[in-house]
């Protein structure tokens, strides 16, 4: 039995990176785990077959487990058809309609100087990264559960912001707002929202965005001496999603070794 066996849990953007590092760690702790991807689907369905393997090897039952569904956090619609399929009736996924743990990571780069920014470079990274995020917590509260788990990803370039990023860091910035007010919201049902900002993680974006000197240069002015890695963000996320965290609502932590 893990400490997530039983519940059932929503990954946006988990087919790369860090949300795949989360829906790997929700999916071993024994969570059963919807998670989205925008197009990588082949990269989608890669991730769930590979967590069935390591699932049924490490627990040797039917706990856990993760399946991909396309969700184009851009449109309402799309949004509100997710939640009317996956989470409102039993099914051979999930003994009984609900969710218990929502993972707001799915988010695009937005790295341009302000004097180059157009409207719809503006329009779209607010569209995924903060009204698709908004209206993900909005079309889930009536699924929640009482005493549900809301976590939601920004960055800790809203504390440490660098040129260029300020669409990025704008739209993130807002969602560290939904969280606060949200857990105020939500607190009367016992269910804590909180944010988890990431430091500079090695994943492959990171790779295709920096040089190596580059990321050595952020390594040596880490505290712990490296960079991130995704496993390090979905440990903090699986604290939160789990029985320990009942008592941690409205936070935003820093998962950066100590950078900021």
């Amino acid at each position: 039995m893990g400490p997530l066996t039983g519940r059932t849990a929503l990954v946006t953007g988990g087919s790369r990176g860090i949300g795949r590092a989360i829906v790997q760690r929700l999916a071993a702790d024994g969570a059963s785990v919807v998670f989205t991807y925008a197009s990588a689907e082949a990269a989608a369905r890669r991730v769930a077959a590979e967590i069935d393997l390591e699932v049924g090897a490490l627990r040797g039952s039917a706990d856990g487990g993760a399946w991909p569904v396309r969700l184009d956090l851009t449109d309402l619609d799309d949004i509100q058809r997710l939640f009317a399929t996956a989470f409102t009736t039993a099914h051979e996924r999930f003994p009984e309609p609900g969710l218990d743990i929502l993972v707001n990571n799915a988010a695009i780069a937005a790295d341009r100087p302000i004097s180059e920014v157009t409207e719809a470079d503006y329009d779209h990274a607010m569209a995924v990264n903060a009204k698709g995020v908004f209206f993900t917590i909005q079309h889930a509260l009536p699924h929640l559960r009482d005493g549900a788990r809301i976590i939601n990803l920004s960055t800790v370039s809203t504390t440490w912001p660098s040129p260029g990023e300020a669409l990025y860091t704008a739209s993130k910035a807002a969602v560290e707002q939904f969280s606060r007010v949200a857990a105020k919201e939500l607190a009367g049902r016992g269910i804590t929202v909180n944010t988890i900002s990431p430091g500079p993680t090695d994943t492959d974006l990171l790779r295709e965005a920096t040089t190596e000197q580059q990321r050595q240069a952020v390594a040596t002015m880490t505290p712990l001496g490296r960079l991130g890695t995704p496993a390090d963000v979905a440990a903090v996320v699986a604290f939160l999603a789990g029985p320990d965290s009942g008592w941690v609502t409205g936070q935003n932590i820093h998962v950066d070794g100590g950078l900021i």
